[in-house]
C-alpha cells in the first residue's frame, strides 16, 4: 500500500486518498470514548477508518459501521480494515448521514463523530476537502438530532468538536433528548485556552464528569495524562 501512513500498535491507517489525515482528534477521541458494553457502533465521518479501528481494537464484540460521503476516504478506510485484524467487525459505507439514516433500521448503542467543523475558514481547492472539512454536508443541528433518532434507549454519542461550540453542543442535545454524561477539556499546552472538547451524550440525565486534558507539557514532550490515554495505540509510547 502507498505511503503516507500511521502505524499503531495493532494496525495501520494509510491516508493518502483521504480529504482528511489523520489527527490528534480522532486520536482523541477514539482513547477516550467508553466502549464497554456496546455491541453496535456507528463512525460518522469515518475518514481513513482511524476511530472505527481504534474501537475495534478496545472492544473484541462490538460490530461497527464507519459511513463517510468521500469515495475516496470509504476506499481508503476499506483497505485499511482489510489489512487490520477486526476486519470481520467493521463495515465501511460510501452514504452520508441524512441517507444512512433513512435507509438503516439499526439502532446504536454508541456512536462516534469527529465531524466536519471549518465553516469559517477559506475552502480548499479541493471538492473532496471542502466536503470533508466544511459543515455544508452536515450541519451539527443534523450531526446530533438525527443521531440521537437511531441511538439505542441507553446509547450514547461521543465526539470531538472545538471548544468555542460547547454551549452550543449542549444546548442542541438538550432539544433533541440528549444530554452531557461526560466532558474534557482539551488544551493543547499547559498556558494556552482549550482548544476542542470532547464530549459524551446519553439519553439518561446523569451528573457530569467533567474534567480537562493538557497534550504537551512542551514542544514534543506530551503530558502524563495524554500518554496514558493513548499508550495502547502508538507504538513509541
Amino acid at each position: 500500500m502507498p505511503n503516507p501512513y500511521f502505524r499503531f500498535k495493532k494496525f495501520t491507517v494509510y491516508h493518502d486518498r483521504c480529504a482528511m489525515k489523520v489527527g490528534t482528534d480522532g486520536v482523541l477521541l477514539g482513547a477516550w470514548t467508553d466502549v464497554a458494553g456496546v455491541d453496535t457502533a456507528l463512525d460518522i465521518g469515518t475518514g481513513a477508518g482511524l476511530v472505527a479501528l481504534m474501537m475495534a481494537q478496545r472492544n473484541d464484540k462490538s460490530l461497527i459501521d464507519a459511513i463517510d460521503i468521500d469515495a475516496d476516504a470509504i476506499g481508503q478506510a476499506k483497505d485499511n480494515v482489510d489489512n487490520s485484524p477486526f476486519r470481520g467487525r467493521i463495515k465501511c459505507i460510501h452514504r452520508p448521514l441524512q441517507e444512512f439514516v433513512c435507509e438503516n433500521r439499526r439502532k446504536y448503542d454508541l456512536i462516534v463523530s469527529n465531524p466536519p467543523y471549518f465553516t469559517q475558514s477559506l475552502r480548499s481547492p479541493s471538492d473532496n476537502r471542502t466536503l470533508a472539512r466544511h459543515t455544508d454536508s452536515l450541519s451539527l443541528e443534523e450531526l446530533i438530532g438525527l443521531s440521537s433518532g437511531i441511538l439505542n434507549r441507553e446509547g450514547r454519542f461521543a465526539m470531538v468538536y472545538p471548544y468555542d461550540e460547547k454551549e452550543k453542543i449542549i444546548l442542541l442535545a438538550e432539544e433533541n433528548n440528549l444530554y452531557v454524561s461526560k466532558l474534557t477539556n482539551i488544551y493543547p499546552k499547559p498556558d494556552s485556552m482549550p482548544k476542542r472538547v470532547l464530549v459524551e451524550l446519553s439519553k439518561k440525565q446523569m451528573p457530569v464528569k467533567e474534567s480537562s486534558l493538557v497534550i504537551e507539557k512542551a514542544r514534543h514532550v506530551y503530558s502524563e495524562e495524554f500518554v496514558a490515554l493513548v499508550r495502547e495505540f502508538y507504538l513509541k509510547l
